[in-house]
């Protein structure tokens, strides 16, 4: 393949982010092309109608020569590295799959970046979780204090960037994303385990919402909203790191409240809290500023809180009744 600015490159095109980001660049032209950890990458493409419009590739992204040997073929004008395991709780279960797939990945596109001298620009998807706790939104310049193997991953990955910018002149950046949903989302992530619950008890078929605690802040955005940031940030003349965001604090409490109130429920009589599914640490506040891209690159988030709530139990709902009538109809 000869090299071209519109073909783009996904490792984890199979996930959430990875699914939206191949949707949007395919809708601007691109030539997409994607990989993925998971022998079922395919379902979420299915999902959103483009599985049958982008090209698959196998490959480990721990083998520094298979990632090699994919991007000499390719030969990208745009590379996003979206294939880390991405649940901070499965770090701790599986702490060097979370290393490997999240830090040792990305080094390895680095370094082939570096090896064939190919021109790519290259997005690495780092994470919130890189700060650790913070008293105030985290901004790019915000200490790294990480409280899990997933964010000592996520902040080695975001090092690893800055120091190949600097010593060989890569146009690499990192996206510092906070938390961010979609229906999409897999339904171990309490983010989804609060809509599938909730929605279960406003139809009576469960009882409760178990919860580890509810006072933790969180940044929730919406995924769409942040590939939108992925992908202008590699239009940029210069390669920088940038908070992806929306600079809005909401604790679990609020988030759960929020979807009991969509059922005119009330959360209290139903929200029960069972601190032995708490992690073994966590993070009391995550919530980023994500001024710096607002004034450079003109970004900013559209779907927020309440809204965002609300969009995913709409989506949650919609999806039960496709699923339904499906049924019927093979009946």
């Amino acid at each position: 393949m000869q090299s071209n600015t519109k073909r783009a490159l996904i490792f984890g095109i199979g996930g959430q982010d990875g699914a939206y980001l191949a949707r949007l660049l395919i809708a601007r032209g691109y030539d997409v092309h994607g990989t993925s950890r998971s022998a079922s990458y395919g379902h979420n493409l299915r999902r959103i109608g483009v599985a049958e419009r982008l090209t698959f590739h196998r490959v480990d992204v721990t083998d520094a020569s298979g990632v090699r040997q994919l991007i000499d073929a390719v030969r990208p004008g745009e590379i996003y590295y979206l294939a880390g395991q991405s649940s901070v709780a499965e770090s701790f279960a599986q702490p060097v799959e979370a290393f490997m797939s999240n830090a040792t990945g990305v080094l390895n596109v680095l370094e082939a970046l570096r090896l064939i001298k190919h021109p790519a620009r290259f997005f690495n998807a780092s994470s919130s979780e890189s700060f650790g706790d913070v008293s105030e939104p985290a901004t790019e310049e915000s200490a790294l204090a990480p409280c899990s193997p997933y964010g000592v991953a996520k902040a080695a990955s975001a090092l690893l960037v800055k120091t190949y910018r600097r010593s060989f002149g890569l146009f690499a950046c990192s996206g510092i994303m906070f938390n961010h949903e979609s229906p999409l989302r897999p339904g171990n992530f309490v983010s989804q385990k609060i809509i599938r619950d909730v929605i279960e008890i406003a139809r009576k078929r469960k009882h409760e919402l178990i919860l580890a605690e509810t006072a933790m802040v969180r940044d929730w955005g919406w995924a769409p909203d942040f590939v939108e940031c992925m992908w202008m940030m590699l239009q940029k003349d210069h390669p920088e790191d940038y908070i992806i965001a929306t600079g809005i604090g909401v604790s679990l409490a609020a988030f759960a409240g929020r979807a009991f109130r969509y059922f005119d429920l009330d959360s209290k009589a139903f929200i029960t809290i069972d601190q032995s599914r708490a992690r073994p640490t966590d993070i009391a506040m995550s919530v980023g500023n994500p001024a710096k891209a607002m004034r450079q690159i003109g970004w900013k988030a559209t779907t927020v809180m309440p809204q965002l709530v609300d969009t995913l139990i709409e989506a949650a709902l919609k999806e039960a009744d496709d699923k339904r009538s499906d049924a019927l109809g093979r009946a």
